[in-house]
């Protein structure tokens, strides 16, 4: 086990939770859907840059297994990672909790940033629209993170299309689901919030991992391992047939 690299999506994992989550459980009647989405990305945009060249800062099991169909990682290195985030993702959540506790009249049973479907989503999406919507918006995620990291790192400006494309699925998936597209996001806030959280809990762990398979798959489409690296301009080369 390299404990440097595990021991930074733990940590990663729990900052992402703690201030994107908390951006939402503290701070959501301030800054409303667009603060909330943009805290996510900045989180995850900081996150990069800080723990990208340790751990490649994926901070997500769905990224992970991303990385993992693609070959990038071994599958001891993915279990290993898998347990971190997952940690990570509680032990935010209680931080967040004994803080959130701290403020008079805040509720946080049933809610707490929770993700949700039918009466807990805020437009009343189905169970079957929200298992569209959260595999749709991983796979986007998913596609980004694999297409502008080389091998795991993420390094350079490799960070800023990643918190682009968090922010821009939580400006879309909040009023559905309140987007997961990560477990180890939903699994933390799920557990202090108990009621309706617990019992959706399955759909945030499945659907971003099923979201992920296909992009992994998507990718390797548009970015095959031993094709150019831009096929637009080696195509734009080739000699035109005559008429």
């Amino acid at each position: 086990m390299q404990k440097r690299t595990v021991a930074a999506e733990f940590l990663g994992t729990l900052l992402l939770v703690f201030f994107a989550v908390g951006a939402a459980v503290l701070a959501a009647d301030y800054i409303g859907v667009l603060g909330i989405a943009l805290a996510f990305g900045f989180t995850l945009l900081a996150l990069a840059y800080a723990l990208g060249p340790i751990s490649g800062c994926h901070v997500n099991p769905a990224v992970t297994l991303g990385l993992l169909l693609e070959g990038r990682i071994t599958r001891r290195t993915a279990l290993e990672y898998w347990i971190a985030q997952l940690l990570g993702g509680i032990v935010g959540a209680a931080l967040l909790f004994l803080l959130a506790k701290q403020v008079p009249g805040l509720q946080t049973d049933g809610a707490f940033g929770s993700n949700g479907f039918a009466d807990r989503s805020a437009v009343h999406l189905n169970t079957g629209g929200a298992f569209l919507a959260e595999v749709v918006m991983t796979f986007l995620l998913v596609l980004v993170v694999l297409s502008v990291t080389h091998k795991v790192a993420v390094v350079g400006f490799d960070g800023l299309p990643i918190g682009l494309a968090l922010a821009v699925v939580h400006l879309v998936g909040i009023p559905l689901t309140g987007t997961s597209v990560n477990p180890a996001r939903s699994l933390g806030p799920a557990l202090f919030a108990g009621g309706g959280a617990l019992s959706q809990l399955w759909l945030f762990l499945v659907a971003p991992l099923i979201g992920a398979a296909l992009a992994a798959c998507a990718h390797r489409l548009t970015h095959p391992r031993m094709g150019p690296a831009h096929l637009a301009d080696e195509l734009s080369t080739k000699p035109r047939p005559a008429a």
